[in-house]
């Protein structure tokens, strides 16, 4: 009975993903997406401290290995970085790329450098760049960089006008859930964010949860194709949002097995959050959700693909100067 139930998953998650192509707007599965963010110890965005060229290529060639799609979260130079890594390297990978936005008044010319980038780096690697994103929860209420909604529009339809691409906007899906949104009717596809743990939640509700909050946004927005653009298990959790012990490994194996399971069968493409620990975020809960840690070691959800001593593929010759 297992065994049919999984061939009868399999092949219904390839209808579902037959003929979508790497279109995000198209709905189905398209295939294993995951966020990354390739800052480690010692990096920081906002410092301008950023990977090396070796880190990237370290970074993509493990990614390469299972998922077909990354998402980035900037247009800045790190994702400069990966986007020619991708070409100079023959990297297997296509790109949603991001678009950092902040409403802080200070940071109005950084928006303006962002949205100049995105849309010269969207133009020049249309091979790799499949979406734009522009904005990551930007929206929401809780957003301690948010936008008004108007503000949001104009942003989204400057990159709009610009590229050929696909182009969206990521946010909560409290937002989302909201039929009256007024990014909903611009964007050309919605990107969703869901986080069971953050919502005090354990395991053993974890899929009911997604779900039923992707449900929600649906019964929203019906004429709208939705990417899930965030959703994942920390390994080690310290905030009174999070239930108590929710964070652990075999949580994150439960969870990750169960969410594409999920979504395959549904014919819904979810970027996994997120490809590596994140240092900079902090020692609590925001810094471990990577299915590799910080030194590029698997997790036990990734074990089986990566076995140990190796966080990946063998050593491969670079053309990087």
């Amino acid at each position: 009975m297992k065994r049919l139930l999984l061939c009868i998953l399999f092949f219904v998650g390839s209808l579902a993903t037959a003929g979508a192509g790497d279109d995000l707007a198209t709905p189905g599965w398209h295939g294993n997406a995951i966020a990354y963010s390739g800052y480690r110890a010692g990096h920081h965005p906002d410092l301008g401290r950023f990977p090396s060229p070796e880190q990237v290529l370290e970074d993509l060639r493990i990614l390469e290995k299972n998922w077909k799609y990354i998402r980035l979260y900037s247009a800045g130079q790190n994702s400069e970085d990966v986007l020619a890594t991708i070409r100079r390297e023959k990297i297997n990978l296509k790109v949603m790329l991001g678009v950092w936005l902040n409403g802080n008044p200070e940071k109005l010319n950084a928006n303006s450098l962002q949205i100049v980038r995105a849309i010269r780096l969207a133009n020049e690697y249309p091979d790799i760049v499949m979406a734009v994103n522009v904005g990551n929860e930007i929206l929401v209420s809780w957003s301690d960089h948010r936008l008004t909604e108007p503000q949001a529009l104009s942003y989204f339809s400057q990159v709009k006008a610009a590229v050929r691409c696909p182009v969206t906007v990521a946010d909560d899906s409290l937002y989302w859930r909201d039929p009256a949104a007024k990014l909903a009717g611009a964007v050309d596809f919605i990107v969703m964010h869901t986080y069971p743990a953050w919502n005090g939640e354990d395991i053993d509700t974890a899929m009911a949860s997604t779900i039923r909050v992707y449900e929600m946004v649906r019964t929203a927005h019906p004429d709208k194709t939705i990417v899930i653009g965030e959703a994942g298990w920390p390994t080690f959790t310290d905030s009174p949002k999070n239930a108590a012990g929710a964070g652990s490994e075999a949580k994150q194996l439960r969870y990750y097995q169960e969410l594409n399971a999920w979504a395959k069968s549904a014919g819904i493409t979810v970027f996994v959050f997120e490809a590596f620990d994140e240092p900079w975020k902090g020692s609590g809960t925001e810094g471990h959700w990577g299915v590799f840690n910080e030194a590029r070691q698997a997790k036990s959800v990734m074990q089986e693909l990566y076995p140990a001593p190796s966080a990946g593929p063998p050593p491969v010759q670079s053309s990087i100067p």
